[in-house]
């Protein structure tokens, strides 16, 4: 029998083990060279001036919500059809999520519904980068207008970008403060928990490697309200060498892509993701829709297939908002959305005859 096609592969090379163990060796574990370098060069990529990795994307999102200073009593408008990570960073702040429609295509923020949720109390609002898709720059724009900042959710897209204001930007400058994830499903990891703050704006940058270090500034002394957000050296170092595949490796994804959804085109009962004009995405996830999820997903896994529904419960609806004042609220195009939506293997690991097992299963499908 072929071994099972897993819907991720983390990459581990020589290179990586290298690096991992020259750093034990080194006996700087915590706050040394590596990390240091990790920013910079992550902030290069994404083409911003300041940059701090940090224990994971989701304490990169609560570290970016202090940046902002957003507390109890403010509001941050999250899509609903996301990982919960998004909302449930605004509630450890003490602020309240406030839930927003998705565009029925791109199934980022829908910015008509945003600009109808924001009131007195809106501080800001978390964008997605859904499964490696940028969101639309209207909603840039939308935050600019109304002085709100903007936290880039990019924890699925590293790599991606989009043109806005006549040039290509990278995710990771496309907010006022950017957060990353280096999970091992994700496109980029570090051998472990991890994730990644960058923004373009100084003042912020001078603060954004105290956050995640109890506030201090350097003098041992805290500044502000911090606390041990701090990433490893050893997954910092892995992350550095993970970094220097990273277009390479989206490459892959970009050709896997394009030939699943050739696979399944003209398919009567499966539809294909679309891409946003303007942007290249990552394909952090490969999500296709089709009506009968059970049928499907039985389908594959007889062809030794992971495939996965993703966020088959709105964020909205999970019990931990139970009290919320949404709870009750339809959104329409994410429930469609949540009931349909498949993920399959699109990774860079993917060898050429796993992808044409793949094409087989949906041809057959």
């Amino acid at each position: 029998m072929p071994e099972r096609i897993p819907l991720a592969r983390p990459s581990w090379t020589d290179e990586m083990r290298a690096a991992a163990m020259n750093t034990l060796d080194s006996g700087r574990w915590v706050k040394g060279p590596q990390g240091r370098a990790f920013a910079e060069e992550f902030a290069d990529y994404c083409g911003v001036k300041f940059a701090s990795p940090c224990n994971s994307g989701s304490g990169a999102l609560i570290a970016a919500l202090r940046l902002l200073g957003i507390g109890p009593g403010d509001e941050v408008i999250v899509p609903s059809l996301t990982f919960i990570a998004t909302a449930t960073s605004v509630s450890m702040t003490g602020a309240t999520p406030i839930f927003a429609e998705v565009e029925p295509d791109y199934w980022c923020l829908d910015v008509e519904d945003v600009k109808r949720r924001i009131t007195s109390k809106t501080k800001g609002v978390i964008g997605v980068h859904l499964f490696g898709q940028c969101y639309g720059t209207e909603l840039i724009d939308l935050c600019k207008e109304h002085g709100l900042g903007l936290i880039e959710d990019a924890a699925q897209a590293h790599g991606a970008s989009i043109v806005h204001n006549g040039a290509e930007t990278m995710a990771g400058a496309l907010g006022t403060i950017s957060c990353f994830s280096f999970f091992p499903s994700k496109n980029v990891a570090v051998g472990g928990e991890g994730g990644m703050i960058t923004t373009a704006d100084a003042e912020i940058g001078a603060r954004i490697k105290s956050i995640v270090d109890h506030g201090r500034n350097g003098s041992l002394q805290s500044q502000e309200v911090g606390t041990n957000m701090r990433m490893s050296e050893v997954f910092a170092a892995i992350g550095r060498e993970q970094l220097k595949h990273l277009d390479d490796w989206l490459a892959r994804r970009h050709s896997n892509a394009a030939t699943l959804c050739r696979a399944i085109e003209a398919h009567p009962k499966l539809r294909a993701p679309q891409v946003r004009p303007g942007s290249e995405h990552a394909w952090h996830q490969y999500c296709l829709q089709t009506e009968d999820v059970e049928r499907f997903l039985q389908h594959m896994s007889a062809h030794d297939i992971d495939a996965r529904q993703i966020y088959p419960v709105p964020c909205h609806q999970h019990p931990v908002y139970n009290d919320h004042q949404q709870v009750n609220d339809e959104f329409p195009i994410t429930s469609h959305l949540s009931e349909q939506l498949i993920s399959i293997p699109v990774h860079h690991g993917l060898t050429d005859v796993e992808l044409e097992r793949i094409v087989d299963a949906l041809n057959t499908y």
